[in-house]
């Protein structure tokens, strides 16, 4: 089993920034994607941006060039740095882990961009 729980939503203004984290527990090994998804009322879930844990990165074309994930494989937490946020990009964002047959969701977290 694998927990993630996510941290870091909130409120932000146009043009501003937020960092998300989520932190991962449980029985992990090599080999697994990390990403983080979002979610808006009616809508499906998407894809925002994904990282292997041997270092490869992908990203919506909505968010390129404005949002950035790492992860610190020690600490077993992946984040999501949000730069020019804009209010299309309000949503929940949730932080799944992929291994294989393996998949895990976070609880969830705010994201709201309004002025």
């Amino acid at each position: 089993q694998v927990q993630l729980v996510e941290s870091g939503g909130g409120l932000v203004q146009p043009g501003g920034s937020l960092r998300l984290s989520c932190a991962v527990s449980g029985s992990i090994f090599s080999g697994n994607i990390m990403g983080w998804h979002r979610q808006v009322p009616g809508k499906q879930r998407e894809l925002v941006a994904s990282s292997h844990s041997g270092g490869r990165t992908a990203y919506a074309d909505s968010v390129k060039d404005r949002f950035t994930i790492s992860r610190d494989n020690a600490k077993n937490t992946v984040y999501l740095q949000m730069n020019s946020l804009k209010p299309e990009d309000t949503a929940v964002y949730y932080c799944n882990f992929l291994q294989g047959v393996r998949n895990f969701w976070g609880q969830g977290t705010q994201v709201t961009v309004s002025s």
